[in-house]
């Protein structure tokens, strides 16, 4: 999901420095102060012991001999990979630069934990604590990396002018290359699943995918992908198309496509996504399967407009969908996780009067957003990879499809924002009104199956596991192992990770980890023996795809997939 961020956060002061003048160190701090927010006592405590670290860092360099490395003060963490050349542990100067930042880097996030803030503003500052410290790594600065200096040295200057090119490539385009920018093409090389676009409107295409088997299950499987991101998420490559892989088990698969969103849609509402999205693609596969009922899928804020949809379909004592499976989603937003600090009243205040006269939000503002989120290796390491040491970064189809991102309507946006994310409302029954009817999402008594990621820093997998304790149904809880995209775009082979399983569903999600058991591989094969219990009987595979009302309209990948925002 590209969920809720903008441009900038209005309230979201830049990390602030030390305390006092004399409990400073100088020339250490960023520009604003920490004075009044971080009790004199703590504050003074971390200046002595920053002080004493620093002072004992600089006795052991001045004594320290040649072929000799300096102590680790601050050790490295294992999984940071900014320094693993060999010259900052090698070369005194480096690893003199190196332990200093590691240890100032130390001591402003000691500063910012111990805050006296409120739980909100709190995560806030340490969250744009971290950001200041990672942009001032030594590795991000050609004349500190010695990464850099040595490959420019190597190539006689050549990484740095393929750098400097690189930079201006990605000036133009808008955004840091994190894939190989050729190596993809959608309906070349992405998206390839044999299927039909049977239905468009203006707002999404709906796809039918051309079966593999010679009979099928009789209920379709309808998937509502994130509307903030393309759809081929899910159709990558053949290998790891999770659509390839569900048609090849026998379902007749519906995708929604929705439309990057042009100038003359920018006022579209959360219910016309609702409506114009959700609704109209359970009715086409409803249409051309002659099956009064359905599977569906959602995926992310996917997911949180198919929940919303079955709420207003319990109201009216509709059960035409017969199971739901709600990947990486986000039903309860207490805890948002990271993406909250972009997310304030404050902000929406300032944003809220131009978004709901029509400004659209665009998708490059939130790939930035949700970059920052893990700024070292979604920013950081890609400015040092492609504009110092002047390499193009491999393909790599996910990262490809992340820069590939779409533009929303600001209503629905803001309605997203302060409905679900501020005030938290789609947990309390009947709170809200969409689609003509009060939502309580205990109503939805259609089982689910509920998957979360271990390392999900958009949907955190224990505010995706309170969903369990929401709906109204038999609830299955998967817990996929990596992150957002990856731990979903996880094929059976070749085998890797793992997911855990577990019978109870405690109020507790850390109660739930400590009775799950691990299982190895891919979660895919598990959602099939699951999905084909609710899926009904095989019948033979029909000869065509849509039907009288609803032809072919032509080959998908369709056309809204390719529209640029603009």
């Amino acid at each position: 999901m590209r969920a809720a961020s903008a441009d900038r956060s209005p309230g979201t002061a830049a990390p602030q420095a030390a305390p006092s003048p004399s409990q400073t160190p100088p020339g250490t701090a960023p520009q604003q102060s920490f004075q009044g927010v971080v009790p004199p006592e703590r504050a003074a405590a971390l200046g002595r012991e920053y002080q004493a670290k620093l002072g004992e860092l600089w006795r052991a360099a001045l004594q320290v001999q040649p072929g000799e490395r300096l102590p680790e003060i601050v050790p490295l963490p294992a999984e940071d990979r900014r320094f693993r050349g060999a010259a900052w542990r090698e070369q005194s100067f480096h690893s003199l630069l190196l332990q200093s930042y590691l240890l100032h880097a130390s001591y402003l996030n000691s500063l910012a934990a111990s805050a006296t803030l409120q739980p909100e503003d709190l995560r806030r500052l340490q969250f744009m604590t971290r950001q200041y410290v990672d942009a001032m790594s030594p590795s991000n600065f050609p004349a500190t990396n010695p990464d850099v200096i040595a490959r420019a040295l190597e190539t006689e200057g050549r990484s740095l002018a393929s750098g400097a090119g690189n930079l201006l490539a990605d000036l133009r385009r808008g955004r840091i290359s994190m894939s190989e920018h050729a190596a993809f093409e959608v309906g070349r090389n992405l998206a390839v699943t044999p299927g039909s676009v049977v239905f468009r409107n203006e707002l999404v295409e709906v796809i039918q995918y051309a079966p593999t088997t010679p009979t099928v299950h009789a209920r379709p499987l309808v998937i509502i992908p994130p509307c903030i991101n393309k759809y081929y998420i899910l159709d990558l490559q053949p290998s790891n198309s999770f659509v390839r892989h569900a048609v090849a088990q026998g379902f007749t698969t519906f995708i929604a496509s929705w439309r990057n969103i042009p100038p003359a849609l920018a006022t579209l509402r959360w219910d016309d996504y609702l409506e114009g999205g959700v609704f109209a693609t359970f009715d086409v596969a409803k249409a051309i399967t002659g099956s009064r009922t359905i599977n569906a899928l959602g995926f992310c804020v996917g997911g949180t407009l198919l929940a919303c949809a079955l709420a207003a379909l319990a109201a009216r004592r509709d059960k035409s969908v017969a199971s739901a499976t709600l990947l990486t989603t986000m039903l309860d937003f207490a805890d948002p996780g990271d993406i909250g600090v972009y997310v304030s009243e404050a902000f929406l205040t300032a944003r809220e009067p131009a978004l709901l006269a029509g400004q659209r939000l665009h998708g490059g503002g939130l790939a930035s957003a949700f970059s920052s989120l893990r700024a070292n290796e979604l920013v950081w390491n890609y400015v040092v990879n492609n504009y110092l040491m002047g390499r193009t970064p491999p393909p790599f189809d996910l990262l490809h499809w992340n820069g590939d991102s779409a533009n929303l309507p600001g209503p629905m946006f803001a309605y997203y924002l302060r409905e679900l994310y501020i005030r938290n409302r789609l947990r309390e029954p009947g709170a809200l009104t969409m689609a003509g009817e009060r939502i309580d999402l205990s109503r939805i008594g259609a089982p689910a199956y509920v998957l979360a990621t271990r390392d999900d820093h958009i949907v955190p997998w224990r505010s995706a596991y309170r969903t369990t304790q929401l709906l109204g149904g038999d609830s299955t809880f998967v817990l996929g192992a990596s992150g957002h995209i990856a731990g979903v775009v996880n094929p059976p082979h070749p085998p890797k990770r793992n997911y855990w399983v577990g019978e109870r569903l405690p109020e507790d999600p850390d109660a739930w980890l400590d009775g799950a058991r691990s299982v190895d591989g891919s979660w895919w094969p598990h959602w099939f023996a699951w999905l084909a219990r609710h899926a009904g009987r095989r019948r033979k595979t029909a000869p065509r795809l849509g039907s009288e009302v609803y032809p072919p309209l032509e080959d998908a990948p369709g056309r809204y997939v390719r529209e640029a925002p603009g």
